[in-house]
């Protein structure tokens, strides 16, 4: 027996009649998915048609509406007017004038300019034009063209639509198409419209300027007849329009500039002449044509359209149906293949799935060593937490640093849990502002600096961190934080600062020397006769110190900057008032230029902080000092010092002044170091001073900032912990002190004055002590 070909000879025949099932149906499928996607098609795109049609026919109708609307606007305006001219019966150039003035202001599309047109007999044309000319026709000229038996002459001209108004005294006769019309218009007594033709203003342009247009006519007639007379005729009121201009505008507006137009008039043998075409985008598959009356003619207005750009009338669902139709058809014969090809292959796939899986996971455990491995080599502290402030990672080197297993709940329970302190080591550090709380809110924090001391770490340890928001790619939301352990190099730092502190005392010895030498020197001189030698040797003398003293005020300054950061911090309670007035009063006991006037100070109710007194009373200095140096020659300075709440434990000082200001580009860089305003120029200084107060701010926890005063000057503001015990320093008791000071100051000053051998240059110097005011409004510098 034969086995069929292809077949095992024990291989069932249901076997290999199933090998043709799958195919027969996927076959099956897509004949029947195809003929019903191609019969939905089909009645989409009837309908469509259906829709197209009536879209059109509505375009249609609304442009045939506005062109036999526009039309007969114009006409209806032609009649008025005509009937206003021929109220006048000797009409003058002022009279048209008038009469023809709204015409320009009407809007009319396409329309060139309006004419008033008067017959004349041929052996009357220059006693026509001498008529005319007596009625303000000026410059006209009358030159027949035309060889009629009568010659019809515009005698005025109004340009429409800010065109040129044309030639006077042109001779209509001479184009067949308006003598008709006003011939037409005369007889009939009715407003009538010309053949289409190239007006003759347009036959001197070039071929591809040129246009058909028409006359739209009225007649005048005199208003003023005997009863049962015909009005006398006067002449013509004729208006050009520009044939393609008009339909244009007409159909671009009815339209949106969808439909294509062509104009067509009807002449006097019936023929229909072409007035004016209009092309819209697309190609022509719809059309349409409509009829209606002009004037005296019949015009037939012709539309197409391009059934792709109608609003309404195609879209793309037919093809949409189409193309998802075949692919739905396709992907269901594909499900019925895959289903029907036996179970060798869906094996074959689950092997493969498979296989990448495993390839996957195995990658996966690869990234993982190795993420952990790095994590363990890296020697910064990493630390990672949740959206909660669960710790999902510590590596080796945080652990070490902190010191604690990280067993503890959340963020309330990290300060006490770990030891966080501010580099003070007194300070506890505030839960919000640790960069990790901080990451959590989706703001970064660098070099924030921590002491650590705890159970398990009796030696303090301080780290700077580095808090970052979590990236996305993560898949949740967290922070991570990496902690470098800086207790070496401040220790380092703080050897420096000792060695700044030793080298700046061996350097201020000499010039403590040479200062010394300088004054011996210049009491020398003093008792010397006076000359030239000895007033140059007093200036060298006086040069000589004064840059001692810059000398040793600039090692001052930068042992100050070099002390203000890493100088241990002696908190206590420290009442604000009695500081603020010593300061004063020490800065205002040195001289002041002759002829300036005495500071004004207002010192309000100030606060007990907790702060070092030490450095505390360097940032006043420095900001009261800048206060009183950096005004206008001969100006008095002002200055107030004021305090006001801040968040719950701190308080803010501003010191106000009404001095040179600082201009607002050096308002962010002005506590940088060596920064200098540009309107500081000439005056002295090292750009150091308030580098040196944002940093002594900034060790107390506080933020400092400074903004324009109103009304001119500068504020600065800095922030500083309130005392445990808080009070406030009343003005009073501080405002006594610094003005009994003062007071005792000025009358030790006016006694020197008077005194025999008394120093008679103080006389320009020591003035009026500085001026207190009251309590008031703070802020009033």
């Amino acid at each position: 027996m034969r086995s069929r070909p292809g077949t095992a000879r024990n291989e069932p025949a249901g076997a290999w009649q199933g090998r043709f099932v799958g195919p027969l149906l996927v076959l099956g499928l897509l004949v029947l998915g195809v003929t019903a996607t191609l019969a939905m098609v089909g009645a989409m795109r009837a309908d469509q048609r259906v829709a197209a049609d009536r879209v059109m026919d509505q375009r249609t109708a609304v442009a045939r509406a506005a062109v036999a609307g526009e039309t007969g606007r114009y006409r209806d305006l032609m009649h008025a007017v005509a009937a206003g001219l021929g109220t006048n019966a000797r009409l003058t150039a002022a009279d048209f004038a008038a009469a023809t003035a709204p015409l320009d202001q009407a809007g009319l599309v396409g329309a060139t300019s309006v004419a008033f047109v008067v017959p004349a007999a041929p052996g009357r044309v220059a006693e026509t034009e001498r008529l005319w000319r007596s009625r303000g026709a000026s410059g006209l000229t009358l030159e027949p063209l035309g060889t009629s038996r009568e010659h019809l002459f515009a005698v005025f001209r109004r340009g429409l639509n800010n065109g040129d108004p044309g030639v006077v005294g042109l001779d209509v006769s001479a184009a067949p198409e308006p003598a008709a019309a006003l011939a037409e218009a005369r007889r009939t007594g009715q407003p009538t419209v010309s053949q289409a033709y190239v007006l003759l203003g347009d036959r001197n342009l070039p071929q591809a300027r040129q246009q058909l247009s028409f006359l739209f006519v009225a007649p005048v007639f005199a208003a003023d007849r005997a009863p049962g007379q015909v009005p006398p005729f006067l002449g013509w009121l004729a208006m050009g329009l520009h044939g393609r201009d008009f339909l244009g505008g007409v159909l671009s507006t009815a339209s949106q500039g969808l439909l294509d137009g062509e104009l067509y008039a009807t002449d006097g043998s019936g023929r229909r002449v072409e007035v004016a075409a209009y092309d819209a985008r697309g190609v022509r598959d719809l059309t349409r044509q409509a009829s209606f009356p002009v004037a005296d003619r019949q015009w037939t207005l012709l539309t197409g359209a391009d059934s792709h750009y109608l609003p309404g009338a195609r879209s793309g669902t037919p093809t949409a149906v189409l193309i998802g139709g075949l692919v739905i058809t396709g992907m269901l014969a594909l499900v019925v293949w895959t289903l029907a090809t036996g179970r060798s292959r869906a094996q074959a796939r689950v092997l493969v799935a498979t296989a990448d899986l495993r390839a996957a996971e195995a990658e996966s455990r690869r990234q993982a060593g190795l993420l952990s491995a790095i994590m363990a080599s890296i020697g910064d502290g990493v630390g990672v937490v949740d959206e909660n402030g669960a710790f999902l990672l510590h590596n080796p080197a945080a652990q070490a640093l902190l010191g604690v297993a990280d067993g503890v709940g959340g963020p309330e329970g990290w300060q006490e849990h770990y030891g966080l302190f501010r580099p003070d080591g007194h300070t506890p550090f505030p839960v919000e502002e640790m960069p990790l709380v901080r990451a959590l809110r989706g703001e970064s924090s660098d070099g924030v600096e921590m002491l650590i001391r705890n159970d398990s770490r009796p030696d303090d340890i301080l780290v700077s961190v580095d808090g970052r928001p979590l990236d996305p790619s993560a898949g949740q939301h967290g922070a991570v934080a990496v902690f470098h352990d800086i207790t070496e190099l401040r220790r380092y730092e703080n050897d420096l600062a000792v060695f700044a502190g030793v080298v700046a005392h061996d350097l201020k010895a000499p010039l403590s020397i040479v200062r010394g030498h300088c004054e011996n020197a210049a009491d020398e001189l003093a008792d010397a006769p006076d000359g030239p030698e000895v007033r140059e040797a007093r200036a060298a003398m006086q040069r000589v110190a004064d840059a001692v003293d810059r000398m040793a005020g600039m090692i001052d300054t930068l042992l100050a900057y070099a002390t203000a950061r890493d100088a241990p911090l002696k908190h206590r309670p420290v009442p604000l008032g009695p500081l603020v007035a010593d300061v004063i009063e020490q800065r205002t006991q040195q001289p002041r230029p002759a002829g300036t006037p005495p500071p004004d100070i207002y010192v309000g109710p100030l606060p007990v902080v907790d702060a070092d007194p030490a450095m505390l009373r360097h940032v006043l200095d420095n900001l009261v000092g800048n206060a009183l140096k950096y005004v206008p020659a001969g100006r008095a300075a002002r200055i107030d010092v004021t305090a006001a709440p801040a968040e719950e434990g701190w308080t803010r000082i501003d010191v106000a002044d009404r001095g040179i200001g600082i201009p607002a580009e050096d308002q962010p860089d002005i506590f940088e170091t060596f920064h200098r305003a540009t309107t500081a120029a000439g005056y002295a200084g090292t750009g150091l001073g308030l580098a040196i107060c944002r940093r002594i701010v900034e060790r107390h926890g506080g933020v400092i900032g400074v903004t324009d005063n109103p009304g001119g000057g500068t504020r600065f503001h800095f922030t500083l912990p309130l005392a445990d015990a808080t009070g406030t320093d009343g003005p009073e008791p501080a405002r006594a002190a610094l003005g009994r000071a003062l007071a005792e100051r000025a009358a030790v000053e006016q006694a020197a004055l008077h005194e025999p051998g008394g120093d008679v240059r103080a006389a320009g110097t020591a003035s009026a002590p500085p001026r207190m005011r009251g309590a008031g409004p703070a802020g009033t510098a």
